[in-house]
């Protein structure tokens, strides 16, 4: 008997894997208005943004749902769709924002066959995000001389993030349960 460290889950076809990346930039600009306008009616602004992260729970999870390339595209355009349609994030932070994004969806993607605890998989592409942007935003200070940013912003989104991260440990797993769940049973 031989272990094997990969689950087969089906390819979606290119039809579904639109569907998902597109029904996933709609979930990453819809969401944290939301939570911007709970933000506004509880007077602590777009804090509750940074706070939990919503546009981060459509994005792993369209990469485990659907595959990297999906993931990665859905990361790669929801920050740009929202800073378009929303202002939000804005111009200094978005170039950041579409890197670790589309790092969310890009690792989880490649996890999604794994065979490990969702939590396992969602903790993963959140570190490996966190990772990258940093890397990212380091470059840009270090490397390019860009004095508009502060390499102090990734220590402080780490902080102010950890309810949203905690969250996400919470909901999508149980969101993965009930989506695969629901899959065997049709």
């Amino acid at each position: 008997m031989s272990y094997t460290n990969v689950i087969e889950k089906p390819r979606l076809d290119v039809k579904k894997q639109t569907i998902a990346t597109v029904s996933a930039i709609i979930g990453a600009v819809v969401i944290p208005q939301l939570f911007h306008v709970m933000g506004a009616l509880s007077g602590t602004g777009t804090a509750i943004g940074e706070t939990f992260l919503p546009m981060h729970l459509p994005i792993i999870l369209v990469g485990l749902l659907a595959g990297s390339v999906p993931g990665a595209i859905a990361g790669l355009l929801s920050p740009l769709v929202s800073s378009l349609i929303t202002g939000m994030p804005g111009q200094l932070m978005l170039p950041f924002m579409m890197i670790e994004l589309c790092m969310y969806g890009l690792f989880a993607g490649l996890l999604r066959n794994k065979k490990m605890p969702n939590i396992t998989k969602v903790l993963t592409a959140q570190v490996a995000g966190r990772a990258v942007r940093a890397i990212a935003i380091l470059f840009a200070v270090y490397a390019l001389g860009n004095d508009a940013i502060k390499t102090a912003v990734i220590w402080k989104s780490v902080v102010a993030g950890i309810p949203g991260i905690a969250l996400q440990w919470v909901l999508l797993p149980l969101l993965l349960y009930r989506i695969e769940n629901t899959r065997k049973h049709e």
